[in-house]
C-alpha cells in the first residue's frame, strides 16, 4: 500500500470530498487535526492546520496545500466522474485531454491539492 500525505485546510471537508465523490473510506480520524482515508492500495493522510505535519519548518517555511504533485485515480468512465465532481462544485485545472495511454483531467480537492482522474485507453 502506498501512503501519501496532503496538507488540507479543513479535515472534515476533505474527508467528505474524498469519501462521497472519489470512493475513499475513512480508516482513521484524529479529531479535526487529521484523517486517513483509503481506496484500494492507497492510504491518503489528510493533515489539517492542527496536525504536526502542518508545523513550520526550521527555516520558517509553512507547509501548505496545492502544487502539481498529485495522486492519480483510475476510473472506467472519466466523463461521468468529471460530471459528478463538477456538479459538486469541484474546481478543474483543465478540460479532459487524451494522450497515448488514455484520458486525464486534473481537479483540485477543497484545499487546492491536485488529483488526476485517469481513464486508460
Amino acid at each position: 500500500m502506498a501512503a501519501v500525505r496532503y496538507i488540507v485546510k479543513d479535515v472534515e471537508q476533505s474527508v467528505a470530498f474524498y469519501t462521497s465523490l472519489l470512493g475513499f473510506s475513512v480508516a482513521e480520524q484524529f479529531g479535526p487535526a487529521m484523517a486517513i482515508v483509503t481506496r484500494d492500495d492507497l492510504s491518503l493522510w489528510l493533515a489539517g492546520p492542527r496536525a504536526s505535519a502542518s508545523r513550520p519548518m526550521p527555516d520558517g517555511a509553512q507547509p501548505e496545500p496545492g502544487g502539481w504533485a498529485r495522486i492519480v485515480i483510475d476510473t472506467d468512465d472519466i466523463e461521468s466522474t468529471a460530471s459528478a465532481l463538477r456538479d459538486a462544485g469541484a474546481t478543474f485545472r483543465n478540460d479532459i485531454i487524451s494522450g497515448p495511454g488514455g484520458k486525464q483531467v486534473i481537479v483540485d480537492d477543497p484545499s487546492g491539492n491536485a488529483i488526476e482522474i485517469f481513464q486508460s485507453s
